[in-house]
């Protein structure tokens, strides 16, 4: 009965404890067609070298309205 009872309160103080912790809130991405990326987007790794010329920090592939397009990514 007395083990019965100090799991029971050991498991409550560890869900409190779990409950206090801060979470951090994680950044969303922005993002913008690229103006200089000719072409269907086939390679991230392509359109996030145009991105950076154009002040972007990245760049990704995605499908818009059926074709694919590059779109550069910032944190907003």
């Amino acid at each position: 009965m007395t083990a019965s009872a100090l799991l029971l309160l050991f498991l409550l103080v560890a869900t409190e404890i779990g409950a206090t912790r801060t979470k951090v809130a994680e950044a969303r991405d922005c993002l913008s067609q690229s103006h200089k990326f000719k072409g269907a987007c086939l390679s991230s790794s392509n359109c996030a070298g145009v991105c950076r010329t154009e002040n972007f920090p990245d760049g990704e592939c995605h499908t818009h309205n059926f074709a694919r397009k590059c779109f550069c990514k910032r944190a907003c």
